[in-house]
């Protein structure tokens, strides 16, 4: 006979079951390696994100420790040995690992300001220069930001391709990587190069508004530069935000943990979200996999590009 009492047994065993389940992870995962590729210099990283880290440490129960990859190619390369947990993606890194098999999937990206979910790549010039298109800037310095980087090479490449110009190292004077999205506008602001690629979502939701905040721009007489100060020449359309995306192999529950925790943090750590994004961003959006397919295919593009170039 079925006794109030064995049920409730039953019931007790059940939530206990489940709630040891839920702890597994943690056993296995005592601690997670949160990646981000710098678009500023390694100090302002820390500052930035080490909050947000905190608050992730406190949220999941187990430590999470955030490491500043040298470049995109590394934070590839740390998820690919499952040494990096979870990874701050840009869109064509993402798809880049992807593409070359690395197993990691993305559950979020971020919600700008206006409720969008992209930006775009532009060209800045000098508003002091004479420079209005690409197509007075042949023989002149280009300065992109990472091989595996969305808006500072993959999709400027395709847009200079569609502009009719297949090969940028033959059109421009040189073409310098310079590292960072920061080190692209610092070589644009002193004159070593005449153009530079960068991302862009709005006059305020930039790395030339994040920098020109921080008093990072000099004119060179020591003063700050202003917004007036740079021309965009070139926009591509829009391009889906880079997703946050964590390695396949984790369990579940240690992925619905991680999940929740994002989608937590403007409500339960408005100081520490308001500090990653500087105010820039309100939120994260739910994201999969599959919404990168489509940068999938620019990267193929911008491949066939170089292997032509090549042959």
């Amino acid at each position: 006979m079925i006794t109030r009492r064995l049920v409730l047994a039953g019931a007790a065993a059940l939530a206990f079951t489940a709630s040891a389940s839920a702890e597994d992870w943690k056993v296995k995962y005592p601690e997670l390696t949160f990646a981000v590729v710098p678009a500023e210099n390694a100090s302002g990283v820390t500052e930035r994100w080490a909050p947000f880290m905190s608050y992730l440490s406190k949220e999941l129960g187990v430590k999470v420790t955030l490491r500043i990859a040298n470049d995109y190619a590394a934070v590839i390369e740390g998820q690919r040995a499952g040494n990096i947990h979870i990874a701050s993606y840009g869109s064509a890194s993402f798809a880049r690992a992807r593409l070359t098999g690395v197993k990691t999937d993305a559950f979020a990206n971020d919600i700008n300001a206006d409720g969008s979910t992209g930006y775009y790549s532009v060209f800045f010039v000098k508003a002091n220069s004479a420079y209005k298109s690409i197509d007075q800037l042949k023989g002149k310095n280009l300065g992109l930001v990472d091989p595996n980087s969305t808006s500072g090479n993959n999709v400027p490449r395709f847009e200079l391709d569609k502009m009719g110009i297949a090969d940028a190292d033959g059109y421009f004077g040189k073409v310098v990587f310079t590292g960072s999205h920061e080190n692209a506008m610092l070589a644009l602001a002193q004159g070593t190069v005449d153009v530079a690629a960068n991302q862009w979502t709005s006059d305020d939701d930039s790395t030339l508004a994040q920098m020109l905040t921080k008093g990072m721009l000099k004119n060179a007489d020591g003063s700050p530069m202003k917004k007036d100060d740079f021309r965009i020449i070139h926009k591509s359309a829009a391009i889906i935000n880079g997703p946050y995306a964590y390695n396949s192999d984790l369990p579940d529950d240690a992925k619905a943990a991680i999940t929740k925790a994002f989608f937590d943090a403007p409500a339960k750590d408005k100081v520490a979200f308001d500090r990653l994004q500087d105010g820039q961003k309100k939120g994260f959006h739910s994201a999969t996999t599959k919404d990168w397919d489509g940068t999938i295919e620019l990267i193929k593009f911008v491949d066939a590009l170089r292997k032509k170039k090549a042959s």
